[in-house]
């Protein structure tokens, strides 16, 4: 229903709550349980206040580049908790909220960040493949996952992202349009969080919106707030219900915005001015996910504070044991190949040596 009325031909956007926490499209409210917002509350505090400190630890040299979230926990959260725990999430490299809501701890999520191999090594039950930096592949990987469920005719759905600059690399078109050719059970979110680093959106392509894309390949694809977790939730949940009867893909543009830099090693007050990131505050996701559930008393004042407090305490705590994490260099060999070429064994082996030998002149 919410698919075919909102077409993005006519750039009509989805929005439930406006960025002042009110009501604004009542009849489609969803009716989740007072538990399950709490949760999704919880989940955006602890991304917000993780996503400030993992900047500030890259600053004070004690993390490598980090790529900012702050902005677009809506997004990611809204999404990606429309899925059960058996469905899959393929990331790009900037979801963090996603992973964390899906399962992977923040300790891991650090560690991959901190530099460590073992940050891409999640639970056995958890459905999160680990960052993709490469832009675009994503979308292969997810396609290849939700053609294996099809084919193993497995209840299990595949949950994507990309942003805005993504779509303009050939693997977000050849992955959906092999999605579209087989109805695979596949939603694809693009982040539209305004800039391709410094490229703005209207430079990465003269498409009036992003979700239009999706009629090239014959699937629907709809303009959602993506600053709005409400709206987020409802558009997924239609489409992740819509791939698991068998109906094929889907495309949601969120249109939602990076407060921060593209990554820590960006400074975007190069090529940004500062009236639109003071625009983009006014409409945080948090804020007015916030303010809706005061008004429906879902939570209060001082739940506000404590969920903030525990969020900061928690997050220094694993930090604290992430810094503990060693860095071990066979790593390199053993995570790089699934069988490991006679050349990288020849060079492990003199790694190795070399190691013995310093160790026993010491």
């Amino acid at each position: 229903m919410i698919l075919k009325k909102y077409d993005p031909l006519k750039q009509k956007v989805l929005q439930i709550i406006d960025h002042n926490g009110k009501i604004v499209n009542e009849s489609l409210e969803p009716k989740l349980a007072e538990d399950e917002l709490r949760r999704m509350y919880k989940a955006m505090i602890l991304g917000r206040v993780a996503d400030i400190k993992a900047v500030q630890f890259q600053r004070q040299g004690r993390m490598l580049t980090y790529v900012p979230n702050e902005g677009q926990e809506a997004a990611q959260i809204g999404s990606v908790a429309a899925l059960k725990k058996t469905d899959w999430v393929v990331p790009a490299f900037r979801e963090f909220n996603a992973m964390l809501y899906h399962g992977v701890t923040l300790e891991q999520a650090y560690i991959y960040w901190y530099g460590n191999e073992q940050g891409s090594r999640f639970n056995d039950d958890v459905r999160v493949l680990p960052v993709n930096i490469t832009i675009g592949a994503q979308i292969s990987h997810a396609a290849g996952i939700a053609y294996a469920n099809k084919y193993e005719k497995r209840d299990e759905v595949v949950l994507t992202y990309i942003g805005d600059g993504g779509t303009s690399h050939g693997e977000f078109h050849e992955g959906i349009n092999f999605s579209g050719v087989f109805d695979l059970p596949l939603v694809i979110v693009i982040q539209n969080n305004g800039w391709a680093i410094s490229t703005p959106r209207a430079n990465a392509t003269k498409a009036k919106t992003l979700a239009q894309k999706a009629i090239a390949y014959g699937i629907p694809g709809i303009q959602v707030d993506g600053n709005d977790i409400l709206a987020m939730y409802v558009a997924t949940t239609e489409a992740v219900n819509r791939a698991r009867s068998g109906k094929g893909p889907t495309l949601i543009e969120a249109i939602t915005y990076r407060l921060g830099s593209h990554t820590t090693s960006d400074d975007p007050t190069i090529y940004r001015q500062n009236e639109e990131v003071e625009y983009w505050k006014e409409r945080d996701p948090i804020k007015r996910f916030e303010i809706y559930l005061l008004n429906k008393n879902i939570i209060t004042k001082d739940d506000v504070e404590k969920i903030a407090e525990e969020a900061n305490n928690y997050v220094l705590e694993t930090f604290k044991e992430v810094e503990k994490s060693e860095v071990k260099l066979e790593d390199i060999f053993a995570y790089t190949y699934e069988k490991m070429p006679n050349r990288l064994q020849r060079q492990l082996q003199s790694h190795q040596k070399y190691m013995e030998e310093a160790n026993g002149n010491n």
